[in-house]
């Protein structure tokens, strides 16, 4: 005996709007929540986040403000960052809520695991900006400063490229989740993938290049994780596509 098609949850578009307006809402109050404990510390989560470069400092030097309102705002933006890296799975779950309904059930089966992926790439993309690329990157920075010159480094300037990079490391690490949605939405076979390896590292060495300073030390830090993340996500890609193939047989099996 057959099953009946699975039928999606459906409602007007007035729902829709009013169930998107109260997700972002909840995601908003999450941020906020988190905002103030951070607001509360965020001169000592600014200390944390610039000791990377003040370790790496010239002896007698320091970090400065140059503008009236830095040494005030600056750390606030650094307490909104660190908010919104705290709330982020709740409101990714508030995103998740609202699209799960109109997702058939084997498309929910995959969907979860990738979302939980990407958070997990994402936050492993930040740390490993923050503990092996920033000392390297800052200590280069230290040691090509001409002589005569003071490196002494704006503090809203330095918070702008610290999250620049935690952003684009963050990206960076979602490799893996880029290369299994192109195999399973059938955009490129995984032969394809395989196959376009050394244009792939050429690709991602240009991509790391205008991500990170001109050095290759650091495009290799970048680089190099990034190739070995598409390894890995055609190694899912292939893991995914089994158990994709051989639903329809289980699906089977169940009648």
């Amino acid at each position: 005996m057959s099953e009946e098609p699975e039928k999606l949850a459906e409602g007007t578009l007035i729902s829709h709007l009013l169930e998107l307006r109260d997700r972002l809402l909840r995601a908003f109050i999450a941020v906020f929540v988190a905002l103030i404990p951070c607001a509360y510390f965020m001169n000592e989560i600014f200390t944390f986040i610039s000791e990377p470069l003040r370790e790496k400092l010239p002896e007698g030097t320091s970090l400065i403000a140059t503008s009236v309102i830095s040494p005030f705002m600056t750390p606030f933006k650094t307490a909104l960052f660190a908010a919104v890296l705290l709330a982020m799975p709740y409101v990714l779950w508030q995103a998740w809520a609202f699209v799960a309904p109109g997702l058939y059930r084997h498309e929910k089966r995959f969907a979860i695991p990738l979302v939980l992926s990407s958070i997990v790439l994402f936050y492993a993309g930040a740390i490993f900006a923050y503990i092996v690329v920033f000392p390297v990157i800052f200590q280069f920075f230290a040691a090509t400063t001409p002589e005569g010159v003071a490196m002494m480094t704006d503090i809203s300037q330095y918070l702008d490229f610290v999250l620049t990079m935690i952003f684009a490391f963050g990206v960076a690490f979602e490799v893996p989740i880029a290369v299994v949605l192109l195999v399973l939405t059938d955009m490129v076979s995984l032969e394809k993938l395989r196959s376009a390896r050394g244009y792939v590292l050429i690709g991602i060495f240009v991509v790391a290049a205008f991500l990170t300073p001109p050095d290759p030390i650091s495009q290799s830090i970048m680089a190099l994780p990034m190739y070995a993340l598409y390894e890995g996500g055609l190694f899912m890609a292939k893991a995914l596509s089994k158990m994709r193939r051989s639903q329809p047989e289980t699906e089977t099996a169940e009648e």
